[in-house]
């Protein structure tokens, strides 16, 4: 679940990102320049992987994602099983039918020393990460994300940009294992409904976590 919650915290913060001109910028670095100017919403879908520190790769999942900027977003994976993860802008819901289980964690607690806080300003990317330029590789320009914290979420993240964009991410963990998200269908400022990122536990859900506290107000006569 963290590493989804760190892909979806880089990806939201493109939405947000604004690149000063720069004289010595690389092909890679162009290319998020060119992807994450002048968005604020994206719609697209994804398909990813899990490799561990031995080499084997677990069942691949899939589904669509929405984001809106600057910290909006809805992942829902499809195949082969069902999950949810909605952020509001306040906080993180994580649904899982099968246990019927919702988990809600503070969304500022997530976002800590992810991409996300990188790539929605260049002074903070240059300040919580080493930034460098990876070449080519699978028919993809490279940006690896090095963390400086001394307590980092992930040994690296991987940007693969083609001629469209963001095309692949790549995260190690500190474990040694690999996460491989691919994207497609890219859908650019499209309209997203308000109610797209309101998240109802449904009936019977357990919930567990930092849920917000419902007020009622007394009955006055």
């Amino acid at each position: 679940m963290k590493r989804l919650l760190l892909a979806l915290s880089a990806l939201v913060l493109m939405l947000s990102l604004n690149l000063p001109a720069q004289a010595a910028m690389g092909p890679a670095r162009a290319r998020l320049d060119a992807f994450a100017t002048g968005l604020h919403s994206l719609t697209g879908h994804f398909s990813q992987s899990l490799t561990d520190i031995n080499g084997q790769s677990s069942k691949s999942s899939s589904g669509t994602l929405v984001l809106l900027a600057p910290r909006q977003f809805r992942w829902d994976t499809l195949a082969p099983y069902k999950q949810t993860i909605v952020a509001d802008g306040s906080r993180v819901w994580m649904y899982d039918p099968e246990l019927e289980q919702v988990t809600v964690r503070v969304q500022s607690t997530e976002e800590a020393h992810s991409p996300l806080t990188v790539l929605t300003d260049i002074k903070q990317l240059d300040k919580d990460f080493k930034v460098s330029e990876r070449g080519e590789r699978d028919g993809l320009l490279w940006l690896r994300l090095t963390s400086t914290s001394k307590d980092p979420q992930f040994d690296y993240a991987d940007l693969g940009f083609d001629a469209n964009g963001l095309a692949r991410m790549t995260f190690r963990d500190q474990l040694g294992s690999t996460t491989d998200i691919r994207f497609s269908d890219w859908q650019r400022n499209v309209p997203i409904p308000p109610a797209t990122f309101n998240f109802v536990p449904p009936k019977g859900a357990d919930v567990i976590g930092d849920a917000p506290v419902i007020t009622t107000r007394p009955l006055q006569d």
